[in-house]
C-alpha cells in the first residue's frame, strides 16, 4: 500500500495537470478568437476604406465636371480632389496587402491578388479620366466639351463601378465568413468546454474515491475513538490496516490507550487508598473532637462546681461575721471593740465572694445558663452604687475615686446588678493593674447616632495605659495587665458579654488627659422612643455568646 504522501503527490499532481490543461485549452481558445476577431475586424476596416474610396471617386467626378464646365475654375481644386482619390487608393492598397499579402495562408493570398486586379482597374481608370479632362479642357466647342466630358464620365462609372462593388461584395463576404467562423468556434469551444468538464469530474471523482474517501473514514475513525477514550472508555482500540502514516497513528493511538488505561487502574488504586486514609483520619478527627468536647465539659462542669463549692462557706463565714457582729453590739461591758475587724472580714468576704460569682457567671454564660433581669433603671443610680462599692479600696490605695454624673439623669433598659458589677469591675481592675495611678474618673454623657440616643458611660485614669494591642484583653482568661503583673483574667471578658447582652459596646483607650487608660460603654437609652416596658419585668435567660 502506497504511503499517503503519495497518495496525495498523485492528487496533488492530477490536480495540478488539470488545471495546466484547463489553462492551455483557455489560451488556445482566446488565441483562435483572436485571429477570428482580427481577421473580421480586418474586413470590416477595408469596408470602410472602400466606401471612404467610392466617395472620393464621386468627389472627384464631381471636380472634373466643374473645371470642364467652368474654364475659369482654378485647377488646384482638380487636383486636391485627385490626391485624395490616390490616397484612398493607397489605404485600400495598404490594407489589403498588411492583411493578404504576408499571410501564411494560401486562401488568404489568392483573396489578395483578387482584390489588386480590380483595385489596378480603379486606378487606371482615374489615370485615364484625368487624361481626358485635360483633352477636354482644350476642346473650345462647349457642345463638344459637354458630349465629350459626358462620354469620359461613362467609361469613368463603367472601369470603376464593377471593380468597387466586387472589392465590396468581397469584404462583406469576408465579414459573413468571420462570424461565421466565431460561430462554428464557438460552438467548438463550448463542446470542448464541457467535455473538458466531464472528464475533471470524472478525474476528480476518482481521485475521491481512491484517495481523499478511504482517508476521510479513517480519520474519522480515529476522531470517534479518541472521543470514546475521552469520555472514560479505555479500552478502546483501532484495527491496523495499512502500514502508511495513518497504519502509524493508529499504532500510536492503541499504545497510548492502553498506557492510558494502565495509569487510570493505577490512579483508581491510589484514590482508593487515599479514601480510606481520608476515611481513617477523619474517624481519629471525629474521635479527637468527641474527646476535646468530654474534656470541655468536665472544664465547665468542674469549673461551675468549684465556685459553688468555694460560695457555698464564703456564704456562712458572712453569716457568722454578722451574727459575731451583732452578738459583740448587744454584750455589755466588754473593752475590746470588734466592729472594726468583723466590718474589715466582711469587705473581704463580699469582695471574695464576688470573684467567686464572677467565676460562676463565667461558667454559666458558656452553658447557657445566665439569666439578666433588664428593666428601666437610673444610670447615675448604677454608677453611684458601684462608686460607693469600690470608694474604700480606693481610699485604701489612695487614689482618688470621682462620679461625673453630667447634666441630667438617663434611663436606661438593664440589669442593675449586672451593670453594677461591670462599672466595679473595670474600676477594680484599674486599682489593682495601673502602676503610679492617683485619680479615677467616671462620667456619664448622652449622645446621638444614627441608631438613635446613647447612653455613655467613661472611666478613665491617669494610669500607664492599656498595652498595644489592648482589644486582645478581651479575651477570657488572659492574663496580660497593664502593670505586667498577673490579672484575673476574666473581668473585661466578662463585663463585654455583658453590655454586648444589653445591646451596647465596649471599647479600651487612652484618656483624654494625662495619657492614661480609657474603657467606653455605649448603651441604648430610654429617650429614643423604646418604652420600657417592652423588656418586661422579671427574669429573661440569654444564651452564650
Amino acid at each position: 500500500m502506497r504511503s499517503l504522501r503519495v497518495r496525495f503527490a498523485l492528487l496533488l499532481g492530477g490536480t495540478a495537470l488539470i488545471a495546466l490543461l484547463a489553462a492551455t485549452g483557455v489560451l488556445w481558445s482566446i488565441r483562435l478568437t483572436e485571429n477570428v476577431i482580427e481577421r473580421t475586424l480586418a474586413a470590416q476596416h477595408r469596408l470602410e476604406l472602400l466606401a471612404e474610396l467610392s466617395g472620393r471617386l464621386a468627389q472627384y467626378g464631381f471636380a472634373a465636371i466643374d473645371s470642364v464646365g467652368n474654364p475659369d475654375a482654378p485647377p488646384e481644386a482638380l487636383s486636391v480632389t485627385r490626391d485624395r482619390v490616390d490616397q484612398a487608393l493607397n489605404h485600400v492598397d495598404d490594407a489589403i496587402g498588411s492583411g493578404m499579402a504576408t499571410s501564411a495562408n494560401l486562401e488568404d493570398r489568392i483573396q489578395y491578388v483578387a482584390r489588386t486586379r480590380p483595385l489596378a482597374n480603379v486606378r487606371a481608370a482615374r489615370a485615364m479620366l484625368d487624361r481626358q479632362v485635360t483633352l477636354v479642357r482644350r476642346e473650345t466647342d462647349p457642345d463638344l466639351r459637354k458630349t465629350a466630358m459626358q462620354g469620359a464620365l461613362n467609361a469613368f462609372g463603367a472601369m470603376t463601378g464593377p471593380p468597387l462593388s466586387l472589392l465590396i461584395e468581397a469584404e462583406r463576404r469576408s465579414m459573413t465568413a468571420g462570424s461565421e467562423a466565431a460561430r462554428t468556434l464557438s460552438q467548438r469551444l463550448t463542446a470542448a468546454a464541457l467535455a473538458a468538464t466531464v472528464l475533471a469530474l470524472a478525474f476528480v471523482g476518482v481521485l475521491y474515491r481512491s484517495v481523499t474517501r478511504p482517508t476521510l473514514a479513517r480519520i474519522e475513525e480515529i476522531r470517534r475513538a479518541a472521543g470514546a477514550v475521552g469520555s472514560g472508555a479505555l479500552g478502546t482500540r483501532l484495527s491496523v490496516e495499512t502500514r502508511d502514516e495513518l497504519g502509524l497513528l493508529v499504532a500510536n493511538f492503541n499504545r497510548m490507550a492502553a498506557r492510558l488505561a494502565r495509569r487510570e487502574g493505577r490512579l483508581a488504586a491510589d484514590r482508593a487508598a487515599l479514601e480510606d486514609t481520608v476515611e481513617a483520619r477523619t474517624a481519629d478527627l471525629r474521635a479527637a473532637n468527641e474527646r476535646l468536647e468530654m474534656v470541655d465539659r468536665s472544664r465547665r462542669r468542674f469549673f461551675a462546681d468549684v465556685s459553688h463549692e468555694l460560695r457555698t462557706p464564703l456564704t456562712v463565714i458572712l453569716g457568722e461575721c454578722d451574727l459575731a457582729q451583732r452578738s459583740a453590739e448587744r454584750a455589755a461591758g466588754r473593752t475590746v471593740d470588734y466592729g472594726p475587724v468583723f466590718t474589715t472580714i466582711r469587705k473581704r468576704a463580699q469582695r471574695l465572694k464576688r470573684r467567686v460569682e464572677d467565676l460562676l457567671r463565667v461558667a454559666r454564660s458558656e452553658s447557657g445558663q445566665i439569666e439578666l433581669d433588664r428593666r428601666a433603671v437610673s444610670a447615675v443610680e448604677v454608677l453611684t452604687d458601684a462608686v460607693d462599692s469600690a470608694g474604700s479600696e480606693a481610699a485604701r490605695r489612695r487614689v482618688e475615686l470621682m462620679l461625673e454624673p453630667g447634666d441630667h439623669d438617663i434611663e436606661i433598659a438593664a440589669d442593675p446588678e449586672w451593670l453594677r458589677q461591670v462599672v466595679e469591675s473595670l474600676i477594680d481592675n484599674a486599682l489593682r493593674h495601673a502602676t503610679g495611678l492617683t485619680r479615677i474618673t467616671v462620667s456619664l454623657s448622652e449622645h446621638e447616632t444614627p441608631q438613635g440616643r446613647r447612653a455613655r458611660v467613661t472611666i478613665d485614669d491617669d494610669g500607664p495605659g492599656f498595652p498595644a494591642g489592648g482589644d486582645g484583653l478581651f479575651e477570657r482568661f488572659r492574663r496580660e495587665a497593664r502593670s505586667g503583673e498577673a490579672g484575673f483574667g476574666i473581668g473585661l471578658a466578662l463585663a463585654r458579654w455583658v453590655v454586648e447582652r444589653h445591646d451596647g459596646a465596649i471599647s479600651l483607650g487612652k484618656a483624654e488627659h494625662g495619657g492614661g487608660a480609657r474603657v467606653v460603654i455605649d448603651l441604648p437609652s430610654l429617650d429614643d422612643g423604646v418604652a420600657p416596658e417592652s423588656y418586661g419585668a422579671g427574669h429573661e435567660r440569654i444564651g452564650a455568646a
